[in-house]
């Protein structure tokens, strides 16, 4: 770099991702400093950090402590005292109280000054977020004085700082700040700040990860800088922050519509710092060519006060960043599903002090499925370290729990390497166990190279059954060998519950027998669909510390597991897509040893119908009068009856079993019908699962409906007959046997008609 007169137009930014953790006040203030010095070596003059970057984003009820207001004023006057702030306008997020009420804040600092103090408007509600029961949406206008606390009197000589939204006006531009959701309202702030005159928007962001969502943020940078004419620093936070949220990164720049830097996203990795140069001619330039915007701007008269900084942002010689491709974050739904489930189990050792996982695998996907995010976090990070891209923190996870102290100590050869020490996986086989699945859980462990155990937990559910013989009048039977239902069901839990003891015994045994330093974490393997209806054992093997597919629906599970086997080359996953899903908790067939139990036969409804159902009742919000009348355009092959019928059992199910929902694993959170009842899911757990209101509502309109289609079908057989005579009256003689004349009848879509 280069420092010029103040002619020149040029800037470098930077925008900036960071694994910050809840409440960690010394850890997130080093991160902060660190990518505050990266920014400035870069010769950045403007750092933008992502929001609540003080306290960590997922703070939750600890926003209610003075104490955590406090402790951020503490970390603000800690960065002020250095010369981090020297010649660098820098954004921080943290808590701010103000005239008895508190703010979701961005504080601007600079040169070891406190420049603004700027509220969140407009709070994020939606989802995971809930941020109006700790904060309160800043809905004035104008500017107010801020009295700054001691901590900063003593390291800045000030005694307050303006407060409010406003645009900071430096020597030679002006910039606009959003917070998060104000990207997202229909009229952000940034329409009004670009045409009271901002060239530059910064928002800072924690935007937790679903499915496809980064595609979103891309849309609204692009738009919001493409409309306005400005550039838009966007960043977000990285990594997990102590939630079941999982944040993606994936900071970026844009600049009159056009993405120009882009972050990662599910790097291992604490700072990552994405900067551009920008030409602030291009920006005005486009500006003046839009004559509406400029219709526009010349009704604008002083909407927002300024805050004045003695500084020149321009400072840059050499190229502007060029337009990058709207593919940069291409990934398929596999792809994000294995980079987001395995940099949230990495940052879970990392944060958790944790030195592995046990995982009782069956030979089945879902399990499958849990062990490949191992396999594929243990890739990430051996990548990463392999590159030279670390910082430290990851190979010092890794020497602990290999337990090397040497500095010449030599990092693992392969991914499997690091899976042997940090996986331990187990088949809990009972006498209802196929040979298949135990070879498939062997062969698949030999694979991604975990240390594998072979366990059967036959004699011990069985001495259960037979301690019950004194109080009844004999142990409990399967249905097959006559037992009842309820017995039936008794024992296929009894054996799954057996499952869960003995998973958590192992793993209080593993540290000792492999000598690693801490303890091992249990992971579960209990998908989003099956949980969606309870189709699962309460407190069985689905009960763990931590499930990496939790969030993540069996259709997704599959798609999965295909590009593993595909880009991995893990080949035992060929065998575990092809075999039927099933429990292996009931006895096989005698003569053939074949399968007598199978997942979507005791559920009911297929995967894909389980799917669709959880999203349209989550994300849709469709009761089951609503959720019918979207369904009958889609399940044309199913009778009106049949539908009728499987939406009344997926609400019946799902509310029999909402109370198993309350006690599900903390899983990381990817899609947006997810069921977790803690957070994101919030319904009762008791229901009265007859329905019988809404459900005598749906028999009403499934007879209407019925009726409705038989008139219409005999009102277009009518017509259909009226239009063949008239066309076969119009036709030639030599041609009227290639009449079509069916076709007429079949021109309209009666269920459609009847649906709209």
């Amino acid at each position: 770099m280069q420092k010029i007169g103040p002619e020149t137009t040029k800037c470098r930014l930077a925008s900036v991702s960071l694994n910050q953790w809840a409440m960690d006040f010394e850890g997130n203030k080093k991160r902060i400093i660190e990518s505050i010095e990266i920014a400035k070596g870069l010769g950045c003059t403007y750092r933008l950090g992502p929001e609540l970057d003080i306290t960590g984003y997922s703070c939750e009820d600890h926003f209610l402590e003075l104490d955590t207001v406090n402790h951020s004023w503490e970390v603000v006057a800690d960065i002020l005292m250095g010369d981090y702030t020297d010649n660098i306008l820098c954004e921080l997020g943290m808590p701010v109280q103000h005239k008895g009420a508190l703010y979701n804040c961005r504080v601007v600092v600079f040169n070891r000054k406190v420049i603004l103090v700027r509220p969140k408007m407009f709070l994020a509600e939606n989802g995971n977020y809930r941020e109006s029961r700790f904060f309160t949406p800043w809905e004035k206008s104008g500017m107010e004085e801020h009295p700054l606390p001691s901590c900063i009197q003593r390291v800045t000589g000030q005694k307050s700082c303006p407060i409010g939204v406003a645009i900071i006006q430096t020597n030679d531009t002006e910039i606009g700040i959003e917070v998060c959701e104000e990207l997202w309202t229909p009229k952000s702030p940034h329409i009004d700040l670009c045409l009271d005159g901002a060239e530059i928007i910064t928002n800072a962001s924690g935007s937790y990860f679903e499915l496809f969502k980064v595609f979103l943020r891309m849309e609204l940078l692009k738009s919001a800088s493409g409309k306005s004419g400005c550039c838009y620093l966007y960043s977000n936070q990285l990594g997990l922050d102590g939630q079941r949220t999982f944040f993606d990164g994936g900071s970026m720049i844009a600049v009159n519509g056009n993405l120009v830097a882009y972050g990662e996203r599910f790097a291992p990795k604490d700072v990552d710092v994405v900067t551009a140069v920008i030409d602030l001619e291009e920006i005005r330039e486009r500006k003046l060519s839009s004559k509406s915007r400029s219709n526009q701007c010349s009704k604008v008269t002083n909407l927002f006060a300024r805050v004045k900084v003695d500084f020149n942002l321009c400072q840059w010689e050499g190229p502007v960043s060029e337009r990058v491709s709207d593919d940069v974050y291409k990934q398929s739904k596999a792809e994000e599903i294995a980079y987001s489930t395995a940099a949230y189990l990495w940052q879970y050792i990392k944060r958790s002090g944790a030195s592995g996982f046990f995982l009782p695998l069956s030979g089945g996907a879902d399990s499958a499925a849990s062990a490949l995010i191992v396999y594929i976090m243990a890739c990430l990070v051996f990548d990463h370290i392999k590159n030279e891209e670390d910082d430290g923190s990851n190979l010092e996870v890794l020497r602990k729990i290999f337990r090397k102290k040497n500095p010449e100590w030599s990092f693992p050869t392969s991914p499997e390497e690091i899976v042997s020490r940090l996986l331990y996986t187990g088949y809990l086989g009972s006498e209802n166990s196929s040979q298949a699945t135990k070879e498939r859980a062997a062969l698949l462990a030999k694979q991604i190279g975990s240390t594998h155990f072979e366990i059967s937990i036959s004699d011990i559910y069985k001495s259960f059954n037979n301690a019950v013989s004194g109080v009844f009048k004999q142990p409990a039977r399967f249905a097959v060998h006559g037992g009842s239902i309820s017995e039936d069901l008794a024992l296929q839990n009894l054996q799954a519950r057996t499952r869960m003891v003995m998973s958590y015994f192992l793993a209080q045994l593993i540290p000792g027998e492999y000598q690693l330093p801490t303890y091992v974490l249990v992971l579960g393997s209990a998908n989003l669909d099956e949980s969606l209806v309870g189709y699962f054992t309460k407190y069985d093997c689905s009960s763990a510390d931590i499930n990496p597919i939790g969030g993540i629906s069996k259709t997704d599970l599959k798609e999965f597991l295909q590009w593993g086997a595909k880009h991995l080359k893990i080949t035992a996953l060929h065998d575990i897509l092809e075999a039927p899903p099933t429990a292996e908790l009931r006895p096989l067939d005698e003569k053939s040893g074949s399968y007598t139990q199978t997942d979507e036969a005791d559920i009911g409804m297929t995967y894909k119908e389980l799917s669709i159902f959880g999203r349209l009742r989550k994300v849709m919000k469709a009761g089951p009068i609503s959720m019918f009348r979207k369904l009958t355009l889609d399940y044309k092959e199913k009778g009106l009856k049949d539908l009728a019928d499987t939406v009344k059992m997926f609400f019946r199910k799902n509310s029999i079993n909402r109370h198993k929902m309350t006690t599900l694993t903390p899983a990381i959170h990817c899609e947006g019908y997810s069921v977790d009842d803690n957070r994101f899911d919030l319904r009762p757990f008791l229901y009265n699962n007859s329905w019988t209101y809404q459900f005598k509502k749906l028999d009403e309109l499934v007879q209407q409906t019925q009726e409705m289609e038989a008139l219409m079908k005999e009102n277009l057989t009518l017509q259909k007959k009226e239009s063949s005579h008239v066309s076969i009256l119009k036709l030639k003689p030599d041609t009227t046997e290639k009449a079509d004349v069916e076709k007429i009848a079949d021109a309209q879509d009666v269920r459609h008609l009847v649906n709209t």
